[in-house]
């Protein structure tokens, strides 16, 4: 049976208290990020709970300067467990080489943790519901530019009625970060002919390599 996500936090936080009296205040971020993620995984605040393998929290550097995030799990990743690893997942790690990173050294997660039905858009209570675990990520992780892959994880940062192509390639301000919006990954390999999409995507990376100082 899973355990209930306020129990675990309560826990968690009880030990950080008797830890840090102790005057052990090393481990407190990396005993929150173990906390969030245990949490994600045995959340059950929506019915997508019923239906998943596993949650998929994220993966990659908790002091990441780069952080990509999808709309929700897919097949794959709801089986292993890891954010992108079905074929958009690697073509996301071909653009992430291609941009000088290795994907260790970026952080990866979706909006929705869990896989919705049939690889289905994420519904709006379910996005409300992952909605504290994606903004505790990103606080915990603080990097400065967020790429959102596809249309549900560009709304969930950036308030507006424009399309993808008219709403890639800028930046756009989320609290102290910059969110860089662009295509998802499986919209390219539905459209794996055309060139043009491909054209747009490297220049949205080429200006996240810039604003991060890569070459």
């Amino acid at each position: 049976m899973a355990k209930d996500p306020d129990k675990i936090l309560s826990e968690v936080e009880d030990k950080l208290k008797f830890l840090s009296l102790l005057g052990v205040e090393f481990v407190s971020r990396e005993s929150s990020v173990v906390s969030l993620e245990e949490t994600i995984l045995n959340c059950q605040k929506c019915p997508l709970a019923q239906t998943r393998t596993q949650a998929v929290p994220g993966e990659g550097n908790l002091n990441a300067q780069l952080m990509f995030i999808g709309e929700a799990p897919g097949r794959d990743e709801d089986i292993q467990g890891r954010p992108f690893v079905g074929r958009a997942g690697q073509l996301l790690t071909k653009i992430i080489h291609a941009m000088t990173f290795q994907r260790d050294e970026v952080y990866i997660t979706n909006i929705v943790k869990c896989r919705p039905p049939g690889n289905r858009n994420p519904q709006g209570n379910e996005i409300t519901s992952c909605k504290d675990y994606l903004l505790a990520q990103i606080e915990q992780i603080d990097p400065k530019v967020i790429v959102t892959l596809g249309k549900v994880a560009a709304d969930f940062f950036i308030r507006s009625s424009l399309g993808m192509t008219a709403l890639r390639g800028d930046f756009y301000d989320f609290d102290n970060l910059k969110v860089m919006p662009t295509f998802h990954p499986s919209y390219l390999i539905r459209n794996e002919g055309n060139k043009t999409l491909k054209k747009m995507v490297w220049e949205d990376m080429k200006k996240v390599m810039a604003f991060l100082g890569k070459k």
